[in-house]
């Protein structure tokens, strides 16, 4: 099995509209975890949503920096509009560490040191090979892999760091229509920013009634939250070097620090899952990807 103390622990983007105090508030305790090695902050989802944290982003970024976090900014996922065309090259020129989330800033970013988001699909090695040599040095791959084709990657391109997510909501899709603002009887254009009453996101439906997704604005979420805790062994192993936390709506300094405790053998994995249960409480969790089973299912270790 593999070490797991190797592992690094990171911090994603928030995924869901927070004001911004609230928000700013968030990174100032997660500066204060001695948990976090690495944080990737910044708007993802939607670019109307940048005005409430903008404001805030020097002095978060500068606080988590003095607490010794490596800092990079996230681009969109989606980039449609001139206005998103001119923040995404303004971004990926600013001589900051950029996760980038889509293929235009993937060509901006090329020949420089970068990180490659979950929205980029890598699907084998070749792939990796590729936008290492273009100037990526982490990538965080899709949560839909299962553990055998993540093996499959990190052997064929070892050269280079890679992350997964380890616990959150997954991203499944991101549309250029705001179903979010449409459930609520809205437009995009005029959506009011609806999804800030729920930060947590809104849960959806099917048809036929069965608990399935969650709506963060324009994206597309798991309702399920992804819980890796069992697998933290079998992903040392695999070649996996870092576990992206996904914030959610709860306590993810403490999130980490249990991460941290399983990781370095101090509490197994089921303690560590009962615990999570408690800082979470209400979700549902889910692991089902990593076995190669539909992402809803729940393996237990």
């Amino acid at each position: 099995m593999g070490d797991t103390k190797q592992l690094k622990i990171t911090l994603g983007p928030v995924p869901y509209l927070w004001d911004g105090e609230k928000w700013r508030d968030f990174y100032y305790r997660i500066a204060e975890s001695g948990h976090v090695d690495a944080v990737t902050l910044g708007e993802v989802v939607c670019s109307k949503r940048d005005h409430f944290t903008q404001p805030f982003l020097p002095q978060v970024v500068e606080r988590l920096e003095m607490a010794g976090k490596s800092v990079a900014l996230a681009s969109l996922a989606l980039v449609t509009q001139e206005r998103e065309i001119k923040a995404t090259r303004k971004r990926a020129e600013s001589g900051a560490l950029v996760e980038a989330n889509d293929l235009s800033s993937l060509r901006l970013l090329s020949g420089r040191p970068h990180l490659v988001g979950p929205f980029v699909n890598v699907y084998n090695g070749a792939t990796a090979r590729l936008l290492a040599r273009k100037g990526a040095t982490r990538i965080c791959l899709g949560p839909e892999l299962p553990a055998a084709s993540i093996a499959a990657i990190t052997a064929d391109a070892p050269d280079i760091d890679y992350e997964i997510i380890a616990f959150g909501r997954l991203p499944l899709a991101i549309s250029a229509r705001c179903a979010h603002a449409r459930a609520k009887g809205h437009s995009k254009d005029n959506c009011q920013f609806v999804c800030r009453e729920e930060p947590d996101g809104l849960d959806v439906d099917t048809l036929d009634g069965q608990a399935f997704l969650t709506i963060n604005g324009v994206q597309t979420m798991s309702r399920h939250c992804q819980v890796l805790l069992g697998a933290l062994p079998r992903l040392a192993e695999i070649g996996i070097t870092h576990l992206r936390l996904s914030p959610q709506d709860c306590d993810m300094a403490a999130v980490a620090a249990l991460y941290a405790q399983v990781r370095d053998g101090l509490m197994d994995a089921d303690e560590g899952v009962a615990k999570l249960r408690e800082i979470y409480s209400g979700a549902v969790f889910a692991n089902g990807f990593m076995h190669g089973q539909p992402g809803m299912n729940w393996i237990a270790a």
